[in-house]
């Protein structure tokens, strides 16, 4: 069975190397010259990597951990210590920590929660962890129905002070969806720490060893080929054609090399592209489905990612770092944390500008002096004196429409890999899967879209038989 897919993210490769494994053919179609969509990255004009994000993977990814064990590349994943990282505005230059012992789940997070005496009052714990109680009992399905509040509103259900939000989770919200915790759904932050505290290395962060494209992608394009399957980058969606049924017909694609388009007929087909430029390729004939016409509920939030290249190290912490900046969400020093940027002597800071909102349309200019007066705050004694620190060179990366923005509602909205079209598949971490968006998210749905299309083919083949 032949499968067109238009994207080759995680979504779209997550997809195609599992219709492989099930003996179809996927054909992906990459619009652009490189792999990974929202995990993109490319080479400066002195071969140093700038990506679309900064990229964490945790142990409470069962899907992803397992495709780099089927891969065969666990080794690229560089663990860290069992630890969340903050910054302490307070006290400039200083970090305060949550560090997980070695013992199960929850008592582990328990303990790293109530050991850290910095952020946090015993009251605000006890109340806090209170809260948290029928999310670790009623599971799922209580996740799902508090998508109808934001989280600071959940907060204030429970009788959890303001302080909390201050303290620990505008950093954390801004980390997971680029918001702030007045506007981001409850679901995801729940979700997040039932992960936590349910999975003893839930919380465990790790990075890829070097650029995206090349340590993950890439082998996942080797094994896609190696098995009949194809990757076919500058080949963008142009049109979806339709049969009289509404079903479809076949792909309009560009030939960016070869300056013309061409038609592609397939079995099935997919679009695994991000939600909001899917939206824009929707056949005027399916306008009125409800599975489509939800999705202009989902909308992509903007997020700039900043590298900042610096003449001398400013720190020596192997780990992701929570700013508790109001300008940016998460930095690590990439010199450190990832072997490929490996530089003993001097640090590139990657750092997330969040929320991004206010700032897209800035030059890149007023983004680094933004963010360089924030880096004072977080390293006050390498800014001052004869022999400060300097900026050697920057990169931004600005993505207008990212992952979806998390409101609260989104829940709703969100389609099933399974389209109201017999022969049209979704994939991408918009579509209804657990992890919400996130790299996770983004495989898990590329793994149920290939089961989706594989149980509809056996049915085809059934009904022939």
């Amino acid at each position: 069975m032949r499968v067109v897919i238009a994207g080759a993210g995680l979504a779209g490769l997550s997809c195609a190397k599992y219709l492989v494994d099930k003996g179809h053919i996927p054909i992906v179609l990459e619009a652009r010259d490189v792999l990974g969509g929202k995990v993109a990255a490319w080479k400066d004009e002195d071969g140093d990597w700038y990506e679309t994000g900064l990229h964490i993977f945790f142990g409470a990814y069962p899907n992803m951990l397992q495709l780099f064990k089927e891969l065969d590349i666990e080794d690229r994943l560089q663990w860290k210590s069992h630890s969340m990282i903050f910054n302490q505005p307070s006290e400039p230059g200083t970090y305060s920590r949550f560090d997980f012992p070695d013992i199960p789940a929850p008592v582990n997070g328990v303990s790293a929660i109530l050991s850290n005496n910095d952020m946090l009052s015993w009251n605000e714990k006890i109340l806090f962890g209170l809260g948290l109680v029928p999310a670790m009992l009623r599971g799922q399905k209580y996740l799902d129905k508090c998508d109808t509040k934001s989280w600071s509103d959940w907060l204030k259900e429970h009788n959890i002070p303001e302080r909390v939000n201050d303290e620990v989770f505008i950093a954390m919200s801004k980390a997971l969806n680029f918001i702030g915790p007045d506007e981001i759904s409850s679901t995801v932050l729940l979700t997040a720490l039932n992960r936590f505290l349910q999975e003893k290395n839930g919380s465990k962060m790790a990075f890829l060893d070097g650029a995206p494209p090349e340590r993950l992608c890439q082998p996942m394009v080797d094994y896609i080929t190696a098995r009949g399957g194809e990757v076919h980058m500058n080949s963008p969606l142009r049109q979806i054609n339709l049969n009289e049924d509404s079903t479809v017909k076949s792909f309009t694609i560009a030939s960016l090399d070869k300056n013309e388009k061409k038609e592609l007929s397939a079995d099935a087909y997919v679009s695994a592209m991000p939600v909001d430029l899917f939206k824009l390729m929707i056949p005027k004939q399916w306008k009125g489905l409800d599975a489509f016409s939800k999705l202009d509920g989902l909308n992509g939030v903007p997020v700039i990612n900043i590298h900042l290249w610096f003449d001398k190290k400013l720190t020596d912490i192997d780990h992701l770092l929570f700013s508790r900046s109001p300008l940016l969400s998460v930095y690590a020093d990439m010199s450190i944390t990832c072997k490929e940027y490996e530089d003993p002597n001097r640090s590139m800071l990657e750092l997330v500008f969040a929320p991004a909102k206010d700032w897209i349309n800035r030059s890149d200019q007023d983004i680094v002096d933004a963010t360089m007066e924030e880096l004072k705050k977080l390293f006050p004694t390498h800014f001052m004196g004869d022999d400060k620190t300097k900026l050697r060179k920057f990169k931004i990366v600005k993505t207008p429409r990212s992952v979806y923005k998390a409101v609260p509602g989104c829940q709703d909205f969100r389609p099933s890999q399974k389209s109201p079209i017999k022969n049209f598949f979704l994939a991408g971490d918009y579509t209804m899967q657990k992890y919400l968006a996130s790299m996770e998210g983004a495989v898990l749905s590329g793994k149920l879209c290939a089961e989706s299309i594989n149980k509809q083919y056996s049915k085809t083949i059934q009904n022939v038989s």
